[in-house]
């Protein structure tokens, strides 16, 4: 039975993320379809595919109501997945994901944003996508701790997204996730397809996101801290919240 269910939704995962990037291509190219219709068809791919595939999510809270800076910590590659069921943000992601099969290419025009960690240019130039995004009025979806991780806590945060946030008044609000099994966390530099093939076997996978309020500072490494210490407060212990 495992290796049924295994099958069918690495099926179902394929064939609902080859039609919306099928139909986003074909809209974009040649209908001219503009962003919100285009963050509406990845909303309704969001809402079809986490199901399909065993996913059930417990919200709490709700997302900012205002385009702002949502930080999270970064357990799974389900993660941006999860939080695009209910936000249009646009994730910041590492470039190697832009070579995947498929899946780079729909998302880079669903809205990525890729970062080139090891060019010091090309994070400049991902600070300004992201500050030019939320001033035209969408929310940009980053991971400050720059990996996932299996901790009970979170990873130490990277400064310079704050910087550029408190530089240029950009409101920012944190978000934590918590996997109900820890066989859910990616990491030790396993495939996409490894893990999936890994969890997809499995009844369910159950993962709580938890929206914060808008954190408030001038300065940068106080802004972080209390975004990282409200989503470790989560993430160690639900009732914080």
């Amino acid at each position: 039975m495992r290796y049924l269910r295994l099958i069918w939704r690495l099926l179902v995962f394929g064939w609902l993320t080859f039609d919306v990037v099928f139909r986003i291509f074909i809209r974009a190219r040649f209908l001219g379809t503009k962003r919100p219709e285009i963050l509406r068809m990845r909303r309704r791919w969001a809402r079809r595919l986490l199901p399909a595939v065993g996913v059930q999510i417990t919200q709490f809270g709700q997302p900012p109501e205002l385009p702002c800076l949502l930080v999270s910590n970064h357990r799974s590659y389900l993660d941006p997945i999860v939080v695009l069921c209910e936000t249009d943000a646009f994730p910041v992601s590492k470039a190697e994901v832009e070579k995947w099969p498929l899946i780079g290419y729909g998302a880079k025009m669903a809205g990525m944003l890729y970062l080139k960690r090891n060019n010091t240019g090309k994070r400049a130039s991902i600070l300004r996508a992201m500050e030019q995004t939320i001033k035209s009025g969408y929310p940009v979806l980053l991971f400050p701790e720059g990996t996932t991780s299996d901790l009970n806590g979170v990873l130490p945060f990277k400064l310079p997204a704050f910087v550029r946030a408190v530089k240029e008044q950009l409101p920012v609000a944190p978000i934590a996730l918590r996997f109900g099994d820890p066989r859910d966390y990616w990491v030790l530099q396993e495939s996409f397809l490894t893990h999936a093939a890994r969890r997809f076997g499995e009844p369910e996978i159950r993962v709580e996101i938890h929206y914060g309020p808008i954190m408030h500072s001038e300065n940068p490494e106080e802004l972080l801290n209390l975004c990282r210490n409200w989503i470790e407060a989560i993430v160690r212990d639900p009732d914080q919240n």
